[in-house]
């Protein structure tokens, strides 16, 4: 079983940086693959960041070059550094945990990121 709890978020203005956080709960994590989500209102989730339990990245289109997902396997923790934010990002994001090597996955409950213009 894994549990994940999300802080960070916040309000921030157009052009600022805020860092979100991932604590797990349950040693699995450090074997899982690890990711980030937002879902914005009226809108579906969708996958921002995703990082693998050995380090492999990939971003979506909307935030290459601005954020940047990590893990510290060693604290149990997921992070996404978010440079540049824009109010298009403003959204609630999950942390996402796909234990492959017991078949589950899990969310956080979600943080609130809001950007103003």
């Amino acid at each position: 079983q894994v549990q994940l709890v999300e802080s960070g978020g916040g309000l921030v203005q157009s052009g600022g940086s805020l860092r979100l956080s991932c604590a797990a709960s349950g040693s699995v994590f450090r074997a899982s693959t690890g990711a980030w989500y937002r879902q914005a209102p009226g809108k579906q989730r969708e996958l921002v960041a995703q990082i693998t339990s050995v380090g492999s990245t990939n971003y979506a289109d909307s935030v290459k070059g601005r954020f940047t997902i990590s893990r510290d396997n060693a604290k149990n923790t997921l992070y996404l550094q978010m440079n540049s934010l824009k109010p298009e990002d403003t959204a609630v994001y999950y942390c996402y945990a796909n234990a492959w090597v017991v078949g589950q996955t899990y969310w956080g409950q979600g943080t609130q990121v809001t950007v103003s213009s």
